[in-house]
């Protein structure tokens, strides 16, 4: 593939993103103000997005995912932490648009069947 062709291809309409963001040489074991900024963030943002224990799952068009877990970033970088660590899983489908909510509500349907 030439390297003008790379700008023709697309990314996906819409995706699903789990992310664990990791703030690295901060003054306390404890992150979990730091969290809470980036919750306030992404709940600004719009996207939709359920926080677990292990980190945050977003929902969306890709471009917007993938800006706001930079924007997360940025946030903590101005607070004066350097070095961040994130995890980020992402999935995608083409043939139909599936919600997080989907995926969890399927797996639970099969699981009622054992009962």
């Amino acid at each position: 593939m030439a390297s003008a062709d790379i700008a023709s291809i697309p990314t996906p309409p819409h995706c699903t993103a789990d992310f664990c963001l990791i703030p690295i040489g901060t003054s306390s074991p404890s992150v979990s103000s730091q969290i809470a900024d980036v919750q306030r963030l992404i709940e600004k943002s719009g996207l939709k997005y359920v926080m677990h224990s292990a980190g945050t799952t977003l929902e969306g068009p890709w471009d917007k995912v993938h800006q706001v877990i930079g924007q997360a970033h940025m946030l903590l970088h101005q607070q004066g932490i350097v070095r961040i660590q994130t995890d980020i899983r992402v999935g995608s489908r083409t043939d139909k648009e599936q919600s997080f909510e989907d995926k969890v509500n399927k797996v639970r349907q099969l699981l009622a069947q054992d009962q």
